[in-house]
């Protein structure tokens, strides 16, 4: 009996050293293969960055660029993902379900906080650095022709201390945009018409602007002209120069093919080589293009996650911080791609680098996406982009039913109303005002310039609004 039992004690011990042994060489291959992904990241953002100060004509190099830029914030996504610890709370309450992580198109599911088995780590680490080594293994070709495109103005360098002061990503649109400004036209007194089609708030303004400021397009141009589709009827052939213009038309309503004819024919007598850029979410305003359009989307979860990590990290090491780097990647899920909340809240979380006060955030924000899918079944960032009233009463740790009604048009403001920073109201240091509020969601730092803000309603319930600041307005027409 005695042998039975130290044989089965020693067949136990035996495989249990073998698991451990295993287990640590599992590991040990796991970290040498994610240094070597940090040496190919290395490589790749170098060539990325590179890329960013030419001129790039080709569209088949272009096309290449797209594709290395994607492969690089893939690989910093899958580093992320290897390197993440589940650090926040996981309590049933503060689980993030995936029904609460809806983009605009499609359902993620929070790859940050997935508990992983080694396997999975090892096949997604395997696959990113295959796809990584082959890009690396074919650039003498592309750094030869990228070495021999014009290299575009630096920018003054004070500029690249402050990421939220410059345009991030959209490199490939931004090359495509130069190109077709700079291109002929055919026929020559013809301008060519480039519509750039997207959805709110995705950065299509953000983009003409960031190219209308390159000396480039300055100096190619005579002036720059800005219009908006409604005024378009009214335009009057004197009123465009017969110099080279570029003219940028903003359409936030769809208008009459006639209307379209006689503008057009209006800017044939322009300068030859003048343009015409085209900005609308409308799908419908690309039938007046001359040219493809250039579709602009929110960004990809994997660029998105890399973009709000650099606002919010700022000067400071990620990696001297894994506790907020698990904050940070949760909340880039939650936020679904949104330019405005990204903003506001990595402007908050640079300024203030505490653990407690970015979970806090976390778990408001968690609280208002689930309480808007619960109140209207979806994500409050597609509510936003359809200028659906959103419920923002979880931000605030006791407050009537607040809603954030849809943004004000342009850069009008409501004087009358008191004034509220989002952050503010996020970060819970400000006092609301007990009657309905003008709440400023962001101020762009950077060209256009644009200001966001939208009126906070509160409701007795789901469908009755107290606004304070309407029977004012009744009284008065009844003088009338």
């Amino acid at each position: 009996m005695d042998l039975v039992v130290s044989a089965i004690a020693g067949d136990i011990v035996s495989r249990f050293i073998s698991f451990l042994l295993k287990k640590y060489e599992s590991q040990e291959n796991l970290e040498r293969k994610t240094e070597s992904l940090q040496h190919l990241l290395l490589k790749v953002h170098m060539i990325v960055e590179e890329a960013e100060c030419r001129l790039i004509t080709n569209s088949k190099m272009l096309l290449q660029l797209k594709k290395i830029v994607e492969a690089m914030y893939q690989g910093y996504h899958v580093l992320d993902i290897i390197n993440h610890r589940t650090l926040c709370s996981s309590t049933p309450e503060d689980e993030v379900s995936s029904s609460c992580t809806l983009s605009t198109n499609r359902c993620y599911q929070n790859p940050f906080g997935v508990a992983q088995t080694a396997a999975i780590r090892h096949d997604q680490l395997q696959r990113t650095m295959e796809t990584l080594e082959k890009i690396v293994s074919s650039m003498t070709e592309f750094l030869f022709l990228l070495g021999g495109c014009e290299r575009l103005p630096h920018k003054p360098y004070d500029t690249y201390l402050y990421f939220d002061h410059f345009m991030f990503g959209r490199l490939v649109e931004k090359q495509q945009l130069i190109n077709i400004l700079l291109q002929d036209n055919i026929p020559p007194f013809a301008p060519t018409v480039l519509p750039i089609i997207g959805p709110s708030r995705v950065g299509k303004r953000t983009l003409v602007a960031h190219v209308c400021n390159n000396e480039i397009v300055r100096s190619h141009f005579s002036s720059i002209i800005h219009l908006n589709g409604e005024s378009i009827a009214k335009m009057e052939r004197t009123t465009l120069t017969a110099r080279r213009n570029l003219v940028v038309v903003e359409f936030l309503i769809d208008t009459d093919d006639e209307n379209w004819k006689k503008f057009y024919t209006s800017c044939t007598h322009m300068g030859r080589g003048s343009k015409i850029i085209i900005i609308s979410r409308i799908e419908r305003i690309s039938r007046f293009g001359t040219v493809r359009p250039i579709q602009l989307n929110s960004l990809p979860l994997e660029e998105y996650s890399y973009l709000f990590k650099v606002l919010a990290f700022g000067s400071t090491n990620p990696e001297e911080h894994p506790q907020l780097v698990s904050i940070a990647n949760e909340l880039s899920v939650l936020l679904a791609g949104s330019f405005i909340t990204g903003n506001v809240c990595a402007h908050m979380f640079r300024d203030n680098q505490n653990v407690h006060f970015w979970h806090q955030v976390l778990k408001k924000y968690r609280n208002v996406v689930q309480n808007n899918f619960s109140v209207f079944r979806e994500h409050p960032k597609v509510l936003m982009d359809k200028e659906h009233q959103i419920d923002i009463t979880k931000f605030l740790p006791s407050s009537p039913p607040l809603r954030l009604m849809p943004p004000c048009k342009g850069n009008e403001s409501k004087r009358d109303l008191s004034k509220v920073m989002f952050g503010d109201l996020i970060a819970g240091t400000v006092v609301l005002p007990n009657e309905d509020f003008e709440l400023i969601a962001w101020e762009s730092r950077i060209p256009p310039y644009r200001r966001f803000a939208g009126v906070a309603a509160y409701c007795d319930d789901k469908k009755n609004f107290q606004h304070k600041t309407k029977p004012q307005k009744k009284r008065q027409r009844l003088d009338k």
